[in-house]
């Protein structure tokens, strides 16, 4: 494992800061929710967004997308969604007399799983899979993904009719689980107007995002910050947090080992974002709810006292000490 240059470093934080830049032109408010999808990127992980319709997930993908000239898609999952309209299927061609593959709407660099929670669990499981593997096996044949690829899943928190949520397994491939809330009225205000000023509907506008970087160099930004300068006591800390929850009272079922390392990962991305060349225990703390609030269960008796996965996590972090660098 090769340790980046500072000039490398250096360049990484400027472009990180740029494509921020860029996205925050065509999204109101949503700060962390931005900041939280642009560390799973850097950290080449997927995430789960957990909010009601309407907050602008659909424009973050596009915007973002936009910035390094990349593919963007987005899927509606439905409960009659088939694998094959995720990842595809072979054809048969009349003129050649032979099959062919006919690519789905995977083969993106940005995916949006719109409603995952409403598809069967064999079509998750078809997605989950590929964000898993980066790749594809139609008729016996495995064909790669586009790179970067990342999956943005989203799933409503009110309505639960007519849905499959998604089991412990699943769940623990996306890096983050983020959740976006309602914006300040500030933020509204600042929102219907953007919306509603000299357009006609509602349509999606990211004219004013620029293009900043190629969809390669985000592999690039991806490897500086896989190999980010950090000290053994950080890892200690980040298995300890991990290893607390395992042990916690009130908490069913705690995160396996690839909480700690989804920490790790996440925490060096945010170090990039915070325009640092080394991670601190805080880039762990302060990624710690994202990355862990649905790799943990709560027992009945902790949720029917009104107690949620980040309260409980928030009360952990205050007993497990941070090493001081």
């Amino acid at each position: 494992m090769s340790t980046p240059t500072n000039d490398s470093i250096a360049r990484a934080i400027e472009v990180v800061q740029r494509i921020r830049t860029e996205v925050k032109r065509a999204i109101v408010g949503q700060h962390d929710a931005i900041d939280q999808v642009l560390i799973a990127l850097l950290a080449a992980g997927h995430v789960l967004i957990e909010g009601v319709p309407g907050l602008g997930k659909t424009l973050l993908v596009q915007a973002l997308a936009k910035t390094f000239a990349g593919q963007s898609t987005r899927i509606q999952f439905t409960p009659d969604l088939m694998p094959s309209d995720v990842t595809g299927h072979a054809m048969y061609d009349m003129k050649t007399e032979e099959f062919r593959i006919r690519k789905g709407p995977i083969f993106t660099n940005l995916l949006l799983a719109d409603e995952i929670n409403r598809a069967p669990a064999k079509t998750q499981a078809a997605l989950l899979e590929v964000m898993q593997e980066q790749q594809v096996t139609i008729e016996g044949k495995a064909i790669s993904v586009t790179k970067p690829f990342m999956t943005l899943a989203t799933q409503n928190p009110v309505e639960q009719e007519g849905t499959y949520p998604l089991p412990e397994a699943q769940l623990d491939r996306f890096l983050l689980k983020i959740k976006v809330d309602y914006p300040t009225e500030s933020e509204e205000i600042s929102l219907v107007r953007q919306v509603t000023s000299a357009k006609v509907g509602e349509s999606l506008d990211v004219s004013n995002v620029s293009t900043v970087i190629k969809p390669e160099n985000i592999l690039a930004l991806q490897k500086v910050a896989a190999n980010l300068n950090i000290d053994d006591k950080v890892y200690e800390y980040a298995v300890q947090i991990v290893q607390a929850t395992r042990n916690w009272s009130g908490i069913s079922m705690g995160a396996g080992p690839r909480g700690g390392i989804s920490l790790i990962r996440a925490a060096r991305a945010a170090a990039v974002l915070s325009e640092r060349d080394f991670v601190t225990p805080d880039d762990v703390k302060d990624i710690a709810l994202a990355t862990l609030r649905h790799r943990i269960r709560l027992a009945p008796e902790l949720e029917i006292e009104g107690y949620d996965t980040d309260k409980v996590l928030m009360a952990i972090l205050e007993k497990v000490e941070a090493p001081r660098l």
